[in-house]
Order: C-alpha cells, then structure tokens, then sequence
C-alpha cells in the first residue's frame, strides 16, 4: 500500500469522504489502520514518531499547539521539523500570516474555522455561523487560508450548508467535525469514539466503546493487587522458600573466609 499523500486528497475531493480520527498513541492508531482508517492526526508529542511507525502508510497531521511560534521564521523551522518527525501535515490554528510562511516552503499546512477551541475566548464554544453575518466570517476565513496556501481546514460545528458551501467552494481538502457529512472527511476524536473522555461529550460526538470504565476496573485490579502484595510482605507471607535463591554450605562457609580477608 502506498502512503497516502496531499496529492491523493486533493486528487479525490468531491469524490469520496474519508474517514478521520485523532488519536492519541501507538495504540490507537494501530486500532484505526486495522480499521481502514486513513487519515489520523495527533499531537507533536513523544508519541509521534511512535504513531507513524504504528500507520506507516497514513496521512497524518499533527498539531501545532496554538502560540508555538511567533514568527514566520519560527514557523517554517517548527513545520520543518515535525515533518521530519513524520508527520504529512502540521495543523495550525495560527493567523494566515503564519500558515503562508509554511506553504510557500512546500510545508502542507491545516487550518482551522467555526469552532476554534483555541480561540473560543472570542465565541464561545457554540455552533459558528448560524446567521448570515457570521457565515460569511466564517467563510472570509476560510478564503484567507486558501489564499495563504493551506492544503486543508478543519470546519468545527458549523451549520450543515455552510459547510457544504465550504467544501464545495475551496480547493482545499474540508475536515468536517460537528458539521454534518458534508465535508471531505468525517472527523472525530478517539477520546470521543473510545469513550475514554471521563469529562463532557459535545453534541457531535459518539461513544462507541466505554474503554473509561474498563480502565476503571483495571484500575481497582491494580490497587487490589498491591494490597495484596503489601499485606503479604507485611505478614510474611512473601516471599517464600520457592521466590528465594540461596547458597549451599560449602558456598556459605568459603564466601565467610573471603569476606574476612577484605
């Protein structure tokens, strides 16, 4: 299987929906290539060189945490760099400024319009874009980071026809989330789809394993075992003759004289 690649997307929009997930370690990306799950993002982190081993042939774009860098100079050494780490996209919720700093050294970059965690101080985390006026920022923005040179947006909790206007309007790949089944991909987090979010579950979201209260479960196996283990030692009840090694007397006596002439 060949690794999937910008071209391959953009080759295909307007023909077929992907599907998208952020996963959080080897693990779960391993879960979603066995699941036929092409396209993954993540964070930067320690787990993304083990993550692109796990979906070697994935398309991957991996964040970029919101104020990493404050320079367009920052920005395309930071783009650089994950690549290298292998990532196939650096996802930026970052000004245009910055994102056509990447783009125009061939760094393919993911915006970000709608709902905007990062920028939610200026909306409020809510659908973006239900009345006319608001939609047309939202897709003011979207034109802004076409013409920056972005190779995908993520469209977060929009209305449904905005979306689809969205899509059908830029050239670029839409990573839809919360915004119907519009867009070029279907997007969700593992947290979500897993159910290992132990917090709030947005309206978008559907859990589809409770892997939290499994975890719950093993957990307590684990505080079981090691009362267990605690009240044992604390007993003498281990360890025991069979968990020990022990020297013969010839070994013994000869080990005394030896320690003697230190």
């Amino acid at each position: 299987m060949a690794k999937l690649s910008v071209y391959d997307l953009l080759s295909s929009k307007g023909q077929k929906q992907w599907v998208q997930v952020h996963v959080d370690h080897a693990q779960e990306a391993a879960a979603a290539v066995a699941a036929t799950i092409q396209i993954l993002s993540c964070e930067p982190d320690h787990n993304l060189e083990a993550i692109r081993a796990a979906a070697p042939h994935a398309f991957i774009s991996a964040g970029m945490p919101h104020g990493t860098v404050a320079s367009r100079k920052e920005a395309i050494r930071y783009g650089f760099q994950v690549l290298q780490r292998g990532a196939d996209a650096i996802y930026c919720s970052q000004s245009p400024y910055m994102i056509e700093a990447m783009a125009r050294e061939g760094i393919p970059v993911t915006g970000h319009v709608g709902l905007v965690p990062n920028l939610a101080t200026w909306t409020k985390f809510r659908a973006i874009g239900r009345n006319p006026e608001e939609a047309i920022q939202v897709l003011r923005k979207v034109k802004d980071l076409e013409n920056a040179g972005a190779a995908c947006v993520e469209v977060e909790v929009v209305p449904v026809e905005l979306a689809e206007y969205i899509t059908r309007s830029t050239r670029m790949i839409t990573m839809g989330m919360g915004c119907g089944s519009v867009c070029d991909t279907q997007y969700l987090f593992s947290c979500d789809v897993l159910g290992t979010n132990t917090g709030y579950y947005p309206r978008h979201s559907k859990k589809y394993a409770d892997l939290a209260k499994l975890e719950q479960g093993l957990q307590q196996q684990r505080i079981a075992a090691f009362q267990a283990y605690t009240a044992d030692v604390q007993t003498k009840n281990y360890p025991r003759a069979e968990h020990e090694v022990h020297m013969d007397a010839v070994s013994l006596e000869r080990f005394h004289i030896l320690a003697q002439q230190l």
